[in-house]
């Protein structure tokens, strides 16, 4: 689950971490209020959205008077703001930070994560803030400095020191670049986070360290644990299908494609995308129906990956061991007596109850055609796709 810029910093400053000043607002005349009740003579107007490079997109504005504030407000609050992370359509910015202005002396990166190679949390940190850290990494990987961290002591602050010291930060500020290293990893850890970056981290004018900006992913199955991160889940920045698939406790992402899949089992799915790419198709979503699904989930699944527009043909691939082929088959009749099945379906199924499950399905009477393999499987919905 991912949160607002202006929600990272709620969780940040809760840990130790400056930040700037700043109000969240829904409409002009609240930035209004916001750069007026916050004073001075600069602010910097921010479009709230779920991904990066906002500025290069112009969704963070300079504001030196109340005049510009109004107009940057005006111009951001609900453009469809494309960046590098939100693809060619953009994504609509419903909400704006208005923050008081910084005086900018250094801007650096640093950011937690788990590395999976060494399977802990790591901080990785680089003097080149303000950019694109995976141009950084891809043009000058010596410049990112790395500090894998042993969960038994946690973040040291010799360690934190070090990289203070590494990214050039004056040494007066030393030990409040250690303190926001170790604050960030203590965000990192106690709110299951899978990303707790800061982009950029600035050293201001009068030596302090300052986040100014904030971004946090955090572990969907952890959130039981963490109803204050969770209720500030925005689902206007969620794809409608994702969130209607979650109501269900069904595993679904979607993505570019025009060929639908139904599957059980993470691992299988992304095999069965691999199988649709390597006879020539491009999936249209991950779904992962789980090992327990019912006849409802299974309904509701189809649901989901009919309301596609451009969906040409369905994939159903089960391996039938915890969950038996005769609920899915028993699922797939049921979603065509609601919902009319305009695109061609493939079936594949082995396993568990195997020829009950096919008998329910040629009893239906539906236009199924079934593969006995993967390869069958995916040759035929592709094939099917392009005649559609």
């Amino acid at each position: 689950m991912k949160i607002h810029e202006y929600q990272a910093k709620e969780v940040l400053r809760r840990f130790g971490v400056p930040t700037p000043r700043g109000i969240p607002c829904t409409n002009v005349d609240e930035a209004l209020k916001a750069a007026q009740s916050l004073g001075g003579k600069v602010w910097v107007v921010k479009a709230q959205i779920h991904a990066g490079g906002r500025g290069k997109g112009g969704g963070v504005k300079v504001a030196k008077s109340i005049d510009e504030v109004k107009k940057y407000a005006t111009q951001i609050l609900g453009m469809q703001l494309v960046t590098h992370q939100t693809g060619p359509e953009g994504q609509k910015v419903r909400r704006l930070l208005v923050e008081e202005g910084a005086d900018i002396k250094k801007e650096l990166y640093v950011a937690m994560l788990v590395d999976r190679v060494t399977q802990r949390v790591t901080l990785m940190a680089s003097a080149e803030g303000g950019m694109d850290i995976e141009e950084v990494a891809a043009k000058h990987p010596e410049k990112i400095f790395r500090v894998t961290i042993d969960p038994a002591t946690g973040l040291l602050a010799a360690d934190a020191t070090d990289v203070a010291r590494k990214l050039g930060i004056p040494d007066a500020a030393h030990a409040q670049a250690s303190a926001v290293f170790q604050g960030l990893y203590r965000a990192f850890v106690e709110t299951d986070a899978s990303l707790a970056e800061i982009n950029p981290l600035i050293v201001t004018g009068a030596g302090q360290i300052v986040a100014l900006d904030g971004k946090f992913d955090f572990d969907g199955n952890a959130l039981f644990r963490h109803p204050d991160i969770l209720a500030m889940r925005d689902l206007d920045e969620e794809d409608p299908s994702e969130v209607e698939a979650s109501k269900f406790d069904l595993n679904y992402i979607s993505l570019d494609g025009n060929i639908g899949c139904l599957v059980n089992g993470a691992g299988l799915a992304m095999a069965t995308m691999d199988t649709i790419k390597l006879y020539g198709g491009s999936p249209a979503n991950f779904l992962d129906v789980g090992g327990g699904a019912t006849t409802e989930k299974v309904t509701e699944a189809f649901k989901i990956m009919l309301r596609k527009p451009d969906l040409k043909a369905i994939l159903v691939n089960i391996f039938g061991g915890i969950m038996k082929c005769d609920t899915i088959a028993q699922g797939v009749v049921a979603a065509a007596r609601e919902v009319k099945f305009a695109v061609p379906l493939v079936v594949r199924m082995k396993g568990t109850n195997e020829e009950l499950g096919k008998k329910i399905l040629a009893d239906s009477g539906l236009p199924i055609i079934g593969a006995n393999n993967m390869a069958e499987a995916g040759e035929r919905v592709v094939a099917a796709a392009r005649a559609h």
